[in-house]
């Protein structure tokens, strides 16, 4: 993104297009999880609460995450605002504001990056978690080998949920892989590339 904001052959709407689409797909999934895992819990309630429940969280993910996406999508062009009119004549010229924009600008590829990351750790990690609770044989798989950790008696607490965040990150990639590989095969049946 920093060479993209100096090279004047990049088109910088079709850059902002590209994060905003990754960033939205990435926050649609964990707003699925989040919303099945929420039927879960509410799973034995009403059909009145449920229902009232599944509304609110709707909503508050909605505006939560998608206006956190956009300020976060955005921040490089706060930065930019910030940054103002340069005398390129003097770095001594730069205010503090012009600095804190700077930074903004420099930070913005890198915090992208992270969020990716961690994005896409934690989609692997709850969809691991919903597998886990949804399917019981793996369910109780899992407890065999967490529930003797979570015995010992130095750090087993620490080492069950470092295991159990493993196997759940290993049956989230699996299940993603499993998936990949069907749409994969389904798109090159359709003569789809």
């Amino acid at each position: 993104l920093g060479k993209a904001l100096v090279d004047p052959q990049v088109d910088m709407v079709a850059v902002e297009k590209k994060k905003i689409r990754g960033a939205i797909r990435t926050d649609f999934i964990l707003s699925a999880e989040i919303v099945v895992i929420t039927l879960g819990t509410v799973a034995s309630s009403p059909f009145v609460t449920r229902l009232s429940v599944l509304v609110a969280i709707s909503m508050l993910m909605t505006v939560g995450v998608y206006g956190l996406v956009a300020g976060i999508v955005k921040l490089d062009d706060l930065g930019r605002r910030m940054m103002g009119p340069v005398d390129e004549s003097s770095a001594a010229a730069f205010t503090f504001r012009q600095r804190l924009g700077y930074g903004l600008i420099l930070a913005s590829p890198y915090l992208m990056k992270f969020l990716s990351v961690a994005g896409t750790a934690a989609m692997f990690l709850v969809g691991g978690g919903i597998l886990r609770h949804g399917l019981p044989p793996l369910h109780h798989a899992v407890e065999a080998v967490v529930h003797p950790l979570a015995e010992m008696d130095m750090a087993g607490g620490l080492l069950a949920g470092l295991a159990q965040m493993l196997l759940d990150a290993l049956i989230g990639i699996l299940a993603g892989t499993v998936c990949l590989l069907l749409v994969t095969g389904v798109q090159r049946l359709r003569g789809r590339k």
